[in-house]
């Protein structure tokens, strides 16, 4: 998460928007911090050994981490931490905003913390040509283009065996309408994407980042849980697997919010440095009719 505990933060929005205070306890598994005089609620306290009387007890509740920012001692306002560098890797959190994507450009290497679902050709269709609401909140989160397999463990719960990428030209019909109507910032997956992609990553802020194929098993290491499994009936490759992923990647940006395509642009280049070859070979067998 970008904030840690005993950060000083202060909050941007919600009933207590203004307030400053310190991190007192992160919430990785629900994105979500306690901040100290923040989200106070009034809990009833059954008596004790300790407190035979009970009473009412006022306490912090838990708050959506992007409700807060860090706050600047310099200048005593939020300031928004758009990436954090570890090891030499730039990592992005969710919850990823615009605003966290607007420094991240086509062939940076980016990692992933946080919220990342599987979501491939039957999701995109039901929800672009069905009408039908995803049942994953996948806003200012990853969507994944996979079909992982799975392997189903007690209590309902599962375990990530491989998840590889899947082709992402297969979703370009439907991306341009899966960012406007979800709110995904992060796509993820094989090969490049084109002209409704880029359009889309332009308008509502969003990137596309390829993961290196042939490392699915590699992948699934990176998976820290399935929080959720929804539309089941389409079976196992194309269910919404939602997963929380720690340091995934490598993701290659492949498009960036100003709309830039790597793909594409390699192509020129590949173009421009095939016709200089060819000319240059055509002199040495021109005698060849």
């Amino acid at each position: 998460m970008r904030v840690k505990k005993d950060d000083t933060v202060v909050v941007i929005a919600g009933k207590d928007k203004g307030k400053k205070g310190k991190v007192v306890a992160v919430l990785p598994k629900q994105d979500k911090v306690v901040v100290e005089g923040v989200n106070i609620i009034t809990k009833h306290q059954k008596p004790t050994a300790i407190n035979p009387q009970g009473g009412i007890i006022n306490k912090e509740a838990p708050i959506h981490v992007s409700n807060v920012m860090p706050l600047d001692p310099e200048t005593g306002k939020g300031t928004r931490v758009r990436f954090e560098m570890k090891d030499g890797k730039k990592i992005l959190t969710t919850p990823v905003s615009a605003e966290d994507l607007k420094d991240i450009h086509v062939g940076d290497i980016v990692y992933l913390n946080g919220s990342m679902t599987t979501c491939r050709d039957v999701a995109h269709r039901r929800l672009v040509e069905e009408g039908r609401e995803l049942p994953v909140d996948v806003k200012d989160a990853a969507i994944f283009h996979a079909g992982p397999i799975i392997r189903p463990l007690e209590n309902d719960k599962f375990e990530m065996v491989s998840v590889g990428p899947t082709t992402s030209m297969r979703m370009e019909k439907f991306e341009y309408e899966f960012v406007k109507e979800t709110g995904v910032r992060v796509i993820i997956g094989k090969g490049g994407m084109k002209e409704n992609t880029e359009r889309a990553c332009k308008e509502f802020g969003a990137i596309h980042c390829v993961f290196p194929a042939g490392n699915a098993v590699v992948a699934a290491t990176e998976v820290e849980e399935i929080v959720d499994a929804q539309w089941r009936d389409l079976g196992m490759p194309e269910t919404l697997w939602h997963c929380r992923v720690k340091e995934f990647g490598p993701l290659i940006v492949s498009i960036d919010t100003e709309g830039r395509n790597l793909f594409e642009e390699n192509k020129v280049i590949f173009n421009q440095r095939k016709d200089k070859a060819v000319e240059e070979i055509c002199k040495h067998v021109s005698f060849i009719k």
